[in-house]
């Protein structure tokens, strides 16, 4: 099928953007950015609409770099960007590696960082990083600018805080200390499909011992989320195969796995304790 009549429109500043979109919002405008997940919901007519606003050539929208000890990921930075790592250290390694299950490259030519943060698909791999690393991103409207945590941020299956009239301008993620470990693995059925379920672990080692543990697990709940469960499991424990058996199980559990024709709840939670395990046992070698 061929998308719904539209009209396109190319602000080239991200104040344009932001007006238009304050008056094309009420009428469906939406946002183009990489369009992998919008521009097929409009070629099969499952989204109609009236106005495109493409940012793609906004100023400034393609930056990537370090500030505040964070890294700073603007609203039109293709996944590919992520390819070799963008900033020293585990946080780039992380990236790096997490990169590859996303789709397929041609896909990750054109696809955006932040347009998989927005589109809050429960199997992003981004959506997970962010959720792990209690990332942030930064919203511009005409009403002003906001930052919102990633624990606000995801509101349910392809839900976020963003208002219908805000451009998600950029996202930040924290920069990991140098001896930070970080693990990442997902299922999926075959290699480039969403994920059925995925896990982050990091944590840093202190005197033989687990410090600061994170575990997030996504693909499984409607949000990507951190498993507190799971990291009182590992906290100030040996890495190794009891923590990481006990990490698992409590992850396991915690959970509250959505269900489809041929995903039962069961098979799900098994999915969280093999990811999670294959995750924490990643981050010993990192």
């Amino acid at each position: 099928m061929k998308p719904a009549a539209f009209r396109y429109h190319a602000p080239k500043t991200i104040a344009e953007a932001v007006t238009l979109l304050a008056d094309l919002a009420p009428q469906d405008g939406r946002v183009l950015a990489g369009g992998q997940s919008l521009v097929p919901t409009m070629a099969f007519r499952l989204a109609k609409p009236a106005h495109l606003i493409d940012i793609n050539a906004v100023a400034g929208l393609d930056r990537i770099a370090v500030a505040d000890d964070k890294l700073v990921i603007g609203a039109c930075v293709r996944h590919a960007a992520f390819e070799h790592p963008v900033c020293p250290g585990p946080l780039g390694q992380l990236l790096s590696r997490v990169v590859r299950h996303i789709a397929h490259y041609p896909i990750r030519t054109r696809g955006t960082f932040c347009g998989s943060l927005a589109h809050a698909d429960p199997a992003s791999e981004w959506c997970l990083v962010l959720a792990a690393l209690d990332g942030e991103v930064v919203a511009r409207s005409a009403r002003g600018e906001r930052t919102i945590p990633a624990r606000e941020f995801f509101k349910g299956i392809m839900t976020t805080a963003l208002a219908d009239d805000e451009l998600l301008v950029e996202a930040r993620l924290p920069i990991l200390s140098a001896d930070t470990r970080c693990g990442f693995n997902e299922f999926s059925r075959r290699a480039g499909d969403f994920a059925m379920a995925a896990a982050v672990a990091l944590y840093r080692p202190d005197s033989g011992m687990m410090a600061e543990p994170r575990l997030a697990v996504g693909g499984v709940e409607p949000q990507p989320r951190r498993i507190a469960e799971a990291e009182r499991a590992l906290a100030g424990r040996a890495a190794g195969e009891v923590a990481f058996r006990a990490a698992s199980e409590a992850a396991a559990a915690a959970v509250d796995p959505l269900e489809d024709a041929i995903t039962d709840a069961a098979f799900r939670r098994d999915l969280v304790l093999a990811v999670t395990r294959r995750a924490l046992e990643q981050a010993t070698q990192s």
